[in-house]
């Protein structure tokens, strides 16, 4: 589950998941839903792999989300079925989405940025939690 949270200027998300492979799924769904107003309009017609070394779940989180937003920047695709996989070596994940079509897509916010300010990731007694902000 995710929810948006206000913030100065900026836009926060707010994920709670059971692991923290699920976690990082949804906030990369979160990110879309900041993207465009009807991320369920989004149709799954490619595949993209992303790998991020390293094993601090917050540094996975920003690195795999500001991935994301690299993408959707420069290869204008818009990502919403995600399967994520955490272990030793790192992050990787399988996205798949469509190319933005803006008769189709409605975009809502030009995310500049994954900040690290308020940005944190923990385990809960039920499951895990990350909060984050975006500079838009």
């Amino acid at each position: 589950m995710f929810e948006f949270f206000g913030h100065t200027a900026d836009l926060g998300l707010r994920v709670t998941a059971p692991d923290l492979e699920s976690l990082l799924a949804e906030a990369a769904r979160g990110l879309l839903a900041m993207l465009v107003d009807n991320p369920q309009q989004v149709q799954v017609t490619s595949t993209v792999e992303v790998k991020i070394s390293g094993q601090d779940p917050v540094y996975l989180l920003f690195d795999f989300l500001s991935e994301l937003l690299v993408i959707f920047d420069t290869r204008h695709l818009l990502l919403a079925d995600f399967e994520v996989e955490v272990s030793g070596d790192g992050l990787h994940a399988r996205a798949r989405g469509e190319q933005l079509d803006p008769a189709r897509h409605r975009l809502a916010h030009e995310v500049k940025a994954i900040t690290y300010h308020g940005l944190k990731v923990e385990k809960t007694d039920d499951g895990w939690l990350a909060e984050l902000i975006v500079d838009i």
